[in-house]
């Protein structure tokens, strides 16, 4: 592959930007499912558009700010090899963002769990916040934080209450 020359105007301890900004504002999340092989879904979140590709694939995407869950998981002959959730707020253009398998540009990770005993723990808290009638989407995203947090270190995070609730989306309110 080669690559271009630096433009003598850009200093030498300057490297170009290797990815060209996109005016297409939407995180891209391509999703597959292989019965019991490979199935990538979307645990929560609100899609603003959605596009199949084929029987096994589809791309679902975000407007800058959501918040959703990504759930990976994988086999083999063998047994599973991929048991994983993220979850994720889509960046706006010239944001940072992390990267992350099959979400196109990235997003900012406010929880990540690998292994099915925490994505366990993970999928029982998102359970639990649902339970309350709060769409796992509108969670203040410092929670899910505090969450991914607790269980890196093995402790139960807090539970997320209505009170909380209402406190992050008076906060919200005062933001914006």
């Amino acid at each position: 592959m080669m690559t271009q020359p630096v433009p003598s105007s850009v200093p030498k301890s300057v490297a170009p930007s290797p990815a060209v900004p996109t005016a297409d504002p939407l995180t891209h999340v391509e999703l597959t499912w292989i019965e019991k092989r490979i199935e990538n879904w979307i645990r929560f979140g609100r899609p603003a558009h959605a596009q199949t590709i084929d029987g096994s694939r589809r791309v679902v995407s975000f407007v800058p700010g959501s918040i959703f869950a990504f759930m990976r998981w994988a086999s083999n002959d063998f047994g599973t090899v991929v048991s994983r959730i993220d979850i994720v707020r889509a960046v706006a253009p010239g944001e940072g963002f992390q990267t992350l398998p099959f979400v196109r540009p990235g997003g900012e990770i406010l929880l990540r769990a690998d292994g099915w005993p925490k994505v366990e723990k993970v999928l029982q808290h998102i359970d639990a916040v649902e339970a309350l009638h709060i769409h796992g989407a509108d969670v203040a995203p410092d929670h899910w934080r505090h969450v991914h947090n607790r269980l890196t270190v093995g402790h139960m995070p807090r539970l997320y209450t209505l009170e909380r609730h209402q406190a992050w989306l008076k906060r919200r309110e005062c933001e914006q």
